[in-house]
Order: structure tokens, then C-alpha cells, then sequence
């Protein structure tokens, strides 16, 4: 009787920390899918950053529109931590208040690098909002691990704060979501 006890302790010892160490494991995983999201976004903001400033730089606007555009990409690019999400927004109410214009494509079409530089910056918005989208839920799944009675009691995030979603306003221009 005594040795069949012990049997069983000892092999529920052992499930518990095969499951403990699962646990741990995926929530490496995670954090480690968060880390590439993380990167991923942010190549896609810098991306989407220097194609506002190519468009700023292309003399195909009017100076003021070139001035407001690369005002904007530039505040992206520089911006610390803290006001990222104001100026990444702004990048894109300034891209929306420029590309839906009245004779955009026109003017772009005529210029030799305009039909170019239109898909290039369609592509850039593009990969932001798939980005973001993808940054956020490895944020929610992460942080559901986290929250996990278990997670949190044995610590197995260790002391890493709960990650923050990214939310910007990173609607497209109406003449690239059409397209």
C-alpha cells in the first residue's frame, strides 16, 4: 500500500512539472512571437515612414502638401516610445488628406515615377495594417497566458510587465482601399 502511494505521488510529481515546464515553454513561445511581431511593425511603420518621405521628396505635390507629408513622416520616424501612436496617426490622417486629393492619380501618372511610387505606397499601408493586426492578438494571447492562475502564482513570465496593444489610426486612403 505504502509503495503503490508513493507510485502515485511521485507520478503526479512528474506530470505536474512536465505541464509546468508546457506552460513555461509556451509562454517563452509567445514572448518570443511577440518579439517578431514587435519588429515586423515596426519595419512596416519606418517602411511606411520613408515612402511619405520619397512621395514628400518627389516634387509631384505642391510644396505646402510636400511640407505637411514630410513633416509627418518625419515626426513617425523620430518619435519616441510615448507619443509613437499620435504621430503614426497623424502619418496617416496626412497620407489620407494628400492621396484622396482631387486629381492625385492624375498628377502621379503623369510624373515618370508616380505609378511607382502609388504602388509602392499602397503596399507600405498595406503592411501596417496587416502588421498591427497581427502585433495586437500576439498581444491579447500573450497576455491571456499570463493571466493564467498558473502563470501568474509560479511566475512564469517572470517580471515582464503585461504587454500594450498598438493602436493607431491606420485607416487607408479611400483611392488605395478601393483598389
Amino acid at each position: 500500500m505504502t509503495i503503490t502511494l508513493i507510485l502515485v505521488i511521485g507520478v503526479l510529481v512528474v506530470l505536474a512539472s512536465v505541464y509546468v515546464s508546457w506552460r513555461a515553454g509556451r509562454l517563452d513561445r509567445l514572448h518570443i512571437r511577440l518579439e517578431a511581431a514587435q519588429a515586423a511593425l515596426d519595419a512596416a511603420l519606418l517602411r511606411r515612414a520613408a515612402v511619405g518621405l520619397e512621395l514628400a521628396g518627389s516634387r509631384i505635390l505642391d510644396p505646402a502638401t510636400s511640407l505637411v507629408l514630410a513633416a509627418a513622416a518625419h515626426e513617425a520616424r523620430t518619435s519616441g516610445p510615448e507619443e509613437r501612436e499620435h504621430a503614426e496617426s497623424d502619418l496617416s490622417r496626412t497620407l489620407r488628406a494628400v492621396v484622396d486629393q482631387d486629381r492625385f492619380g492624375e498628377k502621379l501618372g503623369e510624373h515618370p515615377e508616380g505609378p511607382a511610387l502609388m504602388k509602392e505606397l499602397d503596399t507600405a499601408v498595406a503592411k501596417v495594417v496587416y502588421s498591427r493586426r497581427f502585433f495586437n492578438n500576439a498581444v491579447a494571447v500573450t497576455r491571456t497566458a499570463q493571466r493564467r492562475w498558473l502563470a501568474r502564482t509560479l511566475r512564469l513570465a517572470g517580471h515582464t510587465d503585461y504587454p500594450q496593444f498598438f493602436e493607431i489610426d491606420d485607416a487607408p486612403p479611400e483611392s488605395l482601399a478601393a483598389e
